[in-house]
C-alpha cells in the first residue's frame, strides 16, 4: 500500500510506479525456483527487465494506493515547497500464497499466473 498523508503533485516527489512491471518480476523469480532471491539480489536484476511506462502516485491527502507486491515502485526527487508525508505499510495476505491450478486466484495471485503464462 502506499497511503498519502498530504496532498501529492507531481513536484512532491510522487512515487513512480512502473505499469505491469509486477508481470515481469513474477517472471523473473519464477526462473530462480524454490529458493528465489533476496531483496537485493532481485534489485540488481530489474535494469535487465522490460522498460515500462511510468504512472505516478499523486492525489489528495487520504488517497490510498494497493499494490501488488511485485510491483516495482521508486522514489525521486523532490522539487516542490510542500513536503510529502506518506507511508507503506504492509498489507498480509490472509492465506498462503498459492498460484498452482485453481478457478479461485486471489487478486495478488491472479496477476502472477499471467507472468507465468
Amino acid at each position: 500500500m502506499l497511503v498519502l498523508y498530504s496532498d501529492v503533485s507531481e513536484n512532491n516527489a510522487p512515487t513512480v510506479i512502473y505499469k505491469g512491471s509486477y508481470i515481469d518480476v513474477a517472471r523473473l523469480l519464477s526462473q530462480e525456483g524454490d529458493l528465489g532471491l533476496s531483496f537485493m539480489e532481485l534489485a540488481s536484476k530489474l535494469d535487465g527487465l522490460p522498460k515500462r511506462e511510468k504512472a505516478y502516485a499523486t492525489g489528495k491527502a487520504g488517497t490510498v494506493y494497493l499494490c501488488h507486491p511485485f510491483l516495482i515502485h521508486s522514489g525521486q526527487a523532490h522539487r516542490g515547497i510542500t513536503p510529502k508525508f506518506m507511508a507503506q505499510p504492509p498489507l498480509v495476505l490472509r492465506d498462503e500464497l498459492s498460484i498452482s491450478d485453481d478457478v479461485n486466484f486471489s487478486p495478488v495471485e491472479r496477476p502472477i499466473r499471467l507472468g507465468l503464462e
